[in-house]
């Protein structure tokens, strides 16, 4: 009996507007403000151009700094993501509206009061990218201070979301819609003895009330999910309905999407109730060679002489400002000290000494193997380029990907503000919809609908507590 024919997938298309990131190409003369609205605006509307289901929003709660001086990339400042997230629910229609917003240093009810009211004002577009922090550079801004281990950064953020959730589903919906409709005060009805009404008591919060803004058009935002860790997948496939994925390349990328999804059913879920999402950059050219030139010229300016120099010293954890990014990794190992070392402040990526020396013994033998110098080898390690060709390759490897169940889609990081995103749906979008892998029109109205997610049930009852959700 023939095997019936496998039904084409639809790409999920995402875009991650190319602000303070490491592949942002600043100094390039088409590059524009990352702090300006009409550069989200621009952003924005080109995305929903080319039918994206949402664009991203990466979030830092402190300028990134290295031996007392910031970043270059932060030198234009991090706007508020919700105020950037808000006024761009006014110029679109249809573009989920996706922030990253930190579990470790925010409350429950302020985030979920905000979440709630994005979700309104887009019509239920809202997405939140639930993300810990685990330094104590970034607590040195907020009144607690210090930092959480990993274990207890999950554990906090599971029990953030759960505590969240319960404030999204403190009013009940259809009695509340009643209510409204018949012109009756809340307060005088059995409704309204119960509209808002929560309580929480765990661990890490202690609070009960009234949650005071009334349930959103999807009920609570999207939850996004970032971490790659044993724990971060766990978190991932007990609640989020999607992951913002690091693993752009062919095998890697089926690994992780067989191990997440494979995750799901001990939590009484379907595979297709967690959507992978990688972040993927691409660079496009009339022919293969002109786009692998082009690839290489990014490649030189997103790490300069000075860049190299710099990111090696973040794992080195000491000045290496003598030596010649032209040159040979330094002859010494990375010199031992706490996790918050001076070249070590706000990189997520800081590991421990016994995890920085295996790193730089890997990156020694790397650049000995292949004959790298320190630029060349930063180049390899700290990110290949995903997509890299004409737009007929981009757009055929693109849906390769998902057809074989590499990812359900990708998150597209442009290296420019905010143009870079035009190329890709001016020439590769009109492909994808041509291999029937792409929308030519949306068909829903909220980000769900975008990312075919059932619709979430309205809670029946009033007082709520889910601390067991959280065990």
């Amino acid at each position: 009996m023939p095997t019936p024919h496998k039904p084409r997938k639809q790409v999920h298309l995402a875009a991650h507007f190319p602000g303070v990131n490491n592949t942002t190409v600043w100094s390039d003369p088409a590059a524009g403000s990352h702090i300006e609205f009409d550069s989200f605006r621009h952003f924005a509307e080109t995305a929903e151009r080319g039918m994206f289901d949402f664009m991203f929003l990466a979030e830092g709660l402190r300028l990134r700094e290295q031996n007392g001086r910031i970043y270059d990339l932060d030198v234009v400042g991090r706007p508020d993501t919700f105020t950037v997230l808000a006024a761009l629910a006014a110029v679109t229609d249809h573009l989920g509206l996706t922030g990253t917003i930190n579990s470790t240093f925010n409350e429950p009810y302020e985030v979920a009061r905000q979440f709630a009211t994005l979700d309104h004002l887009s019509s239920g577009r809202a997405a939140w990218n639930v993300v810990t922090s685990w330094d104590s550079f970034t607590g040195e801004n907020f009144r607690r201070g210090g930092y959480l281990p990993q274990d207890e950064r999950y554990e906090r953020a599971r029990n953030f979301l759960a505590t969240a959730t319960t404030l999204w589903d403190s009013w009940r919906g259809d009695e509340i819609l009643a209510d409204k409709r018949s012109g009756r005060f809340l307060a005088d009805s059995t409704t309204g003895a119960e509209a808002g009404a929560f309580t929480r008591h765990d661990k890490h919060f202690d609070i009960e009330g009234r949650f005071n803004v009334p349930r959103s058009p999807q009920g609570r935002p999207v939850i996004f999910q970032a971490g790659e860790s044993d724990q971060g997948r766990e978190f991932a496939a007990a609640g989020a309905d999607a992951i913002f994925s690091r693993y752009s390349q062919y095998d890697e990328g089926r690994a992780f999407y067989d191990d997440v999804k494979g995750r799901l059913a001990r939590y009484g879920r379907s595979r297709e109730e967690l959507l992978i999402l990688p972040a993927a950059t691409f660079v496009l050219g009339d022919t293969e060679q002109e786009a692998a030139d082009a690839a290489r010229e990014i490649r030189l300016q997103q790490v300069s002489p000075a860049t190299a120099i710099r990111f090696l010293e973040q794992l080195w954890n000491t000045d290496l400002s003598d030596h010649d990014p032209d040159g040979p990794l330094p002859g010494f190992d990375p010199v031992e000290t706490d996790v918050d070392g001076l070249f070590a402040q706000g990189r997520a990526s800081v590991r421990r000494h016994r995890e920085r020396l295996e790193t730089a013994q890997e990156w020694r033998a790397k650049a000995d193997a292949e004959g790298l110098t320190i630029r060349e080898l930063i180049i390899e390690v700290t990110g290949r380029q995903a997509f890299v060709g004409t737009p007929q390759t981009v757009a055929e490897t693109i849906d390769r990907f998902v057809q074989d169940d590499v990812c359900d889609g990708f998150i597209l990081v442009p290296h420019l503000t905010p143009g870079g995103l035009d190329p890709f749906v001016d020439r590769v979008v009109p492909i994808l919809q041509e291999l029937g892998a792409h929308r030519t029109a949306y068909a829903g109205a909220t980000l769900r609908d975008h990312l075919g997610l059932a619709p979430l049930p309205v809670p029946r009852t009033g007082i709520t507590d889910r601390a067991a959700v959280s065990a």
